[in-house]
């Protein structure tokens, strides 16, 4: 009888070692294998960012690593699936209440919303909240997205300019607070504006597009969906379209359409798209980042970088072309 009792009691041990203790989120380390509150929250996070789209169920398998790794990724810190001190820092987990608290308190004005310090490289709901407020003043014409970019960065310095405050492309306090007056691009520096704006877009247009590629690896890990033109998933061409109207370059919809429309290029540089045959005729594209590198969105990988030379890419190359 004691025997079986310890059998038992060794068996149930063992069953519930992928479960970790319950905490707040960001107490402990979390990595494939734990069950609990902790990954549920982790999860409902990543979602909330639009880095997971798998289930809210509190079990942290290859999914939630695929999505915590996307997330890392953009964030610039090391990609290896674990969240610990330094993934939990880049989530400012200790503004959350604040900020859902001023949401839920707003009285109606999108800038209200905007409760902590945003820069380029951040995404979520108070992004889109900022860039809401600054379309409705006249500086931002591009998608509300959630994704501060190059774009956002550079309404944000011609807001801050029109206001007379420092221009840095931070939305902090002194931001924050002028976000709620009554500056608008008509009524501040609009000539320092729309020059700003038309400079950005010559300069993508005319090659240099390093601004291209900065933009478009916002969107790192975004699933692959056919037909996708949205940060919800793209296919490949959605994913060049949606990248180049950022910029205020207006492109055809298929793959096919763009190769006809660009201008054909021998070398791409970078910024550049560049044109693969995987069906019949020209069916993949992406841009080239250099170093014989492509970004693009891949039926299996999503948003990804991968190498021009590997094999089954470098059979199926048929030119590249500048928009």
């Amino acid at each position: 009888m004691k025997k079986f009792l310890f059998s038992a009691a060794l068996a149930a041990g063992l069953l519930a070692t992928p479960s970790v203790a319950d905490a707040a989120l960001g107490d402990q380390t979390l990595k494939v294998g734990h069950r609990n509150s902790d990954v549920k929250e982790l999860q409902e996070y990543l979602k909330s960012e639009g880095y997971h789209s798998g289930a809210i169920d509190g079990v942290f398998g290859p999914v939630t690593a695929s999505s915590l790794k996307s997330f890392q990724r953009a964030k610039s810190i090391g990609v290896d699936g674990v969240a610990g001190p330094i993934t939990f820092s880049k989530m400012n987990l200790g503004s959350n209440s604040s900020s859902s608290s001023v949401s839920s308190n707003s009285s109606g004005s999108s800038s209200s919303s905007v409760s902590s310090s945003l820069r380029r490289g951040d995404r979520g709901s108070e992004v889109s909240s900022l860039q809401s407020t600054l379309k409705s003043k006249g500086f931002y014409n591009s998608y509300v997205d959630g994704v501060f970019g190059p774009v956002t960065d550079a309404a944000v310095k011609d807001f801050q300019r029109a206001a007379g405050i420092g221009v840095d492309g931070v939305v902090g306090p002194v931001t924050r607070k002028a976000l709620s007056s009554n500056v608008t691009a008509s009524s501040g520096n609009s000539s320092s504006s729309s020059s700003s704006n038309s400079s950005t877009v010559a300069g993508v247009s005319t090659g240099s597009s390093s601004a291209v590629v900065e933009t478009g690896k916002q969107y790192m890990g975004t699933p692959y969906v056919w037909g996708g033109t949205t940060p919800s998933g793209f296919d490949c061409s959605g994913f060049v379209q949606y990248v180049m109207n950022q910029h205020g370059v207006k492109t055809k919809r298929t793959v096919a359409q763009m190769w006809t429309q660009v201008s054909k290029v021998s070398n791409p540089s970078v910024g550049d798209v560049v044109f693969y045959e995987t069906r019949t005729g020209p069916s993949h594209m992406g841009f080239y980042v250099g170093n014989g590198k492509f970004l693009h969105a891949g039926a299996s990988t999503g948003v990804t970088i991968s190498d021009m030379k590997s094999s089954y890419w470098k059979s199926r190359y048929i030119g590249a072309g500048r928009f």
